[in-house]
Order: structure tokens, then sequence, then C-alpha cells
């Protein structure tokens, strides 16, 4: 297998499930047993015979119930968005491109040679010298913006947070405050290329599925490598597995790759931008457009609270009716349900916030690859991301802040900078580089397209998630522009989709701000939708 030239990924498997096989086996047995819980110590002889019988069987549950933590180590953004995080069944905690400034050297470099090598090299260079000057250029600009939302104090309003810090740590830490918002917005230009570690936690199951699809687009390289340590590391704690383990499938079997193949002759540039322009326009002007919904779903939001409750339809006109307009309010109101100041997302535990469930949405979005990245964590607002090889044209494509464009300088040259990072990739497309090692150049900034859908239940939580001023801009814009769109069509639902502060205030818990010291300085909670702006 090729590798790459950079530091090899390091896989650890931090924390295992005991006897993982053997339990997939006795969770199998405990369904048929006449004599209560089936336990390991019970599972004597014979069950690779049984366990290799349930897998064939597809009654995959069984694998479920164990679960791998690891830790990664040297693997890219790209190979984490386009694979680790591209499905809902895992959980992960990773170094955040927002708080932790990028160093050189940290970035996965593919087997490249010659002529080839020497370009990739030069444009991270490139791009890492403007990810520095931007951070420097942006600094000013940001603590302008800083200073007029603490205005009551040269630093933060440490009052207000009750702290007692002097004055001159008081602005030092405000420094460090305005420069973590300097580099979440200098970081677009920062390839994808860029090492990231973390832990990863997910369950057997989940784990097969890695292994049988790592061949995938768009870094099945990366993928196979950082797989196949995984399978590994978790082989060696429990060989049993081998008895159900499926090699991955080839690149060949995959239904994209056969499209592709099929209809090579079609699928030129031409057509790539054609689609482009197409989707851009569809979008009418949005970040991200409302395309669909349920025809009904405020009235089948209240129908299901009143079956909840057991109360009949709201046509019957005594004072044990319970209206549309007031079981919308009791499902969704902070004031009315008091589960939506509480620390946890307990409403999916709900039996009244189920209700919410039978409301749905679909946007269709263009965003960075670095917002996306956080957009795609909340895992059941599930969304059909592209193969990126088939998006990516010879043409800069990109989105851009709305802090660089505060100063035309900075903003020419953060256009110069992306102009100087597609040219390194076309050329190494000329060299006959493959576009899968070429997107490794692709910065933060390159434009994903895609579309998007989730029911109520999830997205209320997304939006007070996201609606928060210190959630990242761009995604911040995305959720704002979607929660005015759900106003129009579906305005008492749209009235209770709001930032965690608003919901706390409505719902009379202290303090209304959960953030603490990370207070973003604004009472959002006393602001209307129309008043929602920010730049950083």
């Amino acid at each position: 297998m090729e590798r790459f030239i950079s530091p090899a990924p390091v896989v650890r498997l931090e924390k295992a499930f005991t006897d993982p096989f053997k339990n997939l086996v006795a969770t199998a047995q405990t369904c048929y047993s006449g004599t209560g819980i089936v336990t390991t110590d019970k599972i004597t002889e014979g069950y690779e015979r049984l366990a290799r019988s349930i897998y064939k069987a597809g009654h995959h549950t069984t694998l479920q119930h164990a679960h791998f933590q690891f830790t990664l180590n040297n693997v890219s953004r790209q190979f984490v968005w386009s694979f680790l995080h591209s499905h809902p069944f895992y959980n992960s905690e990773q170094v955040s491109q927002r708080y932790v400034a990028v160093t050189p050297g940290n970035f996965a470099i593919p087997p490249l040679r010659g002529e080839a090598l020497a370009i990739y090299e030069k444009t991270i260079t490139l791009q890492m010298q403007a990810y520095s000057r931007l951070c420097e250029r942006l600094f000013p600009i940001v603590k302008k913006e800083y200073l007029k939302r603490f205005k009551s104090t040269s630093s933060k309003n440490y009052n207000l947070l009750q702290l007692d810090l002097p004055i001159s740590r008081s602005a030092k830490k405000m420094d460090k405050e305005v420069m973590k918002k300097a580099q979440e917005v200098a970081r677009y230009v920062i390839p994808v290329s860029a090492f990231t570690y973390l832990y990863h936690t997910v369950n057997a199951l989940t784990l097969f599925r890695y292994y049988r699809l790592c061949n995938q687009y768009d870094a099945p390289l990366e993928q196979r490598i950082v797989i196949g340590k995984m399978v590994e590391e978790v082989l060696r704690a429990e060989p049993l597995y081998k008895a159900i383990l499926e090699e991955p499938l080839d690149m060949e079997a995959m239904p994209e790759h056969q499209f592709f193949a099929s209809h090579l002759q079609v699928l030129g540039p031409r057509i790539q931008k054609r689609f482009l322009k197409e989707f851009d326009a569809s979008l009418g002007g949005r970040i991200s457009r409302l395309i669909d919904y349920k025809q009904n779903n405020e009235a089948t939001v209240a129908q299901s609270v009143r079956e909840v409750l057991g109360l009949p339809s709201s046509r019957y006109r005594d004072k044990r009716r319970l209206s549309d307009y007031q079981a919308l309010r009791l499902v969704l109101d902070p004031s009315q349900n008091s589960l939506y100041g509480e620390t946890l997302n307990v409403a999916t535990l709900s039996k009244l916030a189920r209700a919410l469930s039978h409301a749905s949405y679909t946007f269709r979005k263009k965003i960075s690859h670095t917002a996306d990245s956080q957009d795609q964590r909340h895992r059941m607002t599930p969304a059909t991301r592209p193969c990126l090889h088939r998006h990516i044209t010879d043409e800069p494509d990109y989105i851009t802040p709305e802090l660089i464009r505060q100063d035309r300088k900075v903003e020419k040259f953060y256009q110069g900078t992306m102009e100087q990072t597609w040219e390194g990739i076309n050329r190494l497309r000329a060299l006959g580089v493959s576009d899968e090692l070429a997107m490794y150049l692709l910065p933060n900034a390159v434009a994903i397209r895609f579309t998007e859908s989730g029911d109520l239940l999830n997205l209320r939580h997304k939006y007070a998630m996201r609606l928060c001023y210190n959630a990242q801009e761009e995604i911040w814009r995305a959720s704002l522009d979607e929660v005015k769109q759900i106003r129009e069509v579906n305005p008492i639902i749209g009235k209770y989709l709001l930032p965690p502060c608003t919901l706390r205030d409505m719902a009379d818990v202290l303090p209304v701000c959960p953030e603490g010291e990370r207070f973003c300085g604004i009472k959002v909670w006393r602001l209307s939708l129309k008043g929602y702006k920010r730049i950083i």
C-alpha cells in the first residue's frame, strides 16, 4: 500500500469493551432465553458459528453494544470531514482550529515526487504565510469590533462576569480572545490537509462498516491507512472478530465510481461548471434556502400534542379543548415547557417534545468546508454531501467570511491567496496528479454545496446551539437564514427557534447566559430576530 510522505497516522485503542465478541453472542441468546439474562461467562463452546450465523442474517444490533474509543493523531481535516464525521453513529472530540493556532509542518503530504511534490509543498508554505499574515492584519479589525461589544471598559466587562482581574491581566486576556477570533477567520486559507488530533468512539458495527467502505471517495488512501490501523487495534484486543470481519470493497464496487466510469465522456469541466452555476442560482442569493417542508407542519405537531395528552380535536368548543396555537406553545414555548431551560437536551426523551419530530424542513445550502465540518456534527440533520472532486473546477470557488469583507486590502490579499492556491492545484492536475491527492491543497474556504433535511425536534436543538453569538460566524449566519425562512412558512413554530440565552430567559432560568466568562458581550435575549447582527 502507498504511504504518505508526512508522519504516519497514529492510532491507539484507548478504551475497549470487555469480551465484545462473547457479548455479541450473549445478547443474541438472551433474546431467546427462558431462564433470564445470558452472561458472557456462560458462553463456552460453538459460539463462533452462532456469531457468523447472526452476522450473515443481518441481526447486527448485537454488534452495537461493544464500543471502542480511539485516539487519532496525524490525520487530515479532509479525512475527518469526508469520512469520520459523515454519518450519525460516532462521537468525536477534536482540536479546534478556531482556538488553537495552526503551526507549520503539520500537514498530510501525499505520495508525490519531483515537481509535483515541490508544487504541493510550495503551495502549503504560501497558505501558511497567508494564515500568519491574516492573523496579524485581522487583529486590529477584530479588536475594534470586540471593543464595540464591551463598551463599558477597555476590555471585557468582567464586572458583569463577576471576575476581579488587574487591568494589565484583563488587557492580556482580551488580546488573547481577540487573537482567537482573528485565527477563526484566518484559518479559511489553511488547506484541508492540515493535521488534527481527536478522540473518536464508535461501536463495533460502525467500525465494521468503516472497514467495508474505506475505499470510497474522497480520501480512499488515507481512509485505508487509518481505518486499517483502527481494525488492527481492535483485533489485537479481540482476535475473535476475525470470524465475521469482511474485507474492504474495492473502489470499483462503489456505485459512484461505477457511474463515473460509465459516463466518463459526458462528465467534463463544462458539465461541472454548469452544475455549479445552476446550484448557486437556485439559492436566490441565500446561504441556505428552504426548498421543501411538510404542508401541515404546525397542524400535525399540534394534533400530536393532543394525542400525547389524550385530548379531543380542537374543533370541540368547550373548556377542555386545546387549540393548535395552545398546543404549539405548550410544546415549544419555554415559559410553558420548562424543559428548554435544562442544561441537557432532554427533549429527545420527552413524550410531549417528540411531537416535534413530525415537522420537517429541507434546505439547499452552500457553505465553506470549515463551516460544514461544524454543521455535520449535528448528526440528526443529515445531508447529501458531494463527491468533492466533481465540484472542483480550475476556477477558485470559495467562501469569504464577513470579517474579511470589512477591509478591502485584506479582502484583496485573501482573494490573491485563493487564486494562488487554485494555481497550485491546477498545476498538480496538469502533471497527472489524481484529484484525490490534489484536493488536499483545497483551502478550508472551499465551497461545499449540498441539501440537508431535519425534523423540528433536532433542528430546534441545532438552532439553539448555532444562533448563539459564540458559534462560528458562518454557521451562525446560515442558521439565521434558515430560521427566518421557517418563520415565514410556520410563524408559530419559528417564533420559538432561538438561542440558548433567550430560551433560558423565557424559561426564567438564571444565569440567562450559560457561557459564564465566555459571555459574548451582547444581551441577545433582549433582541428581536431582526436585530441579530455580528461581524465577529
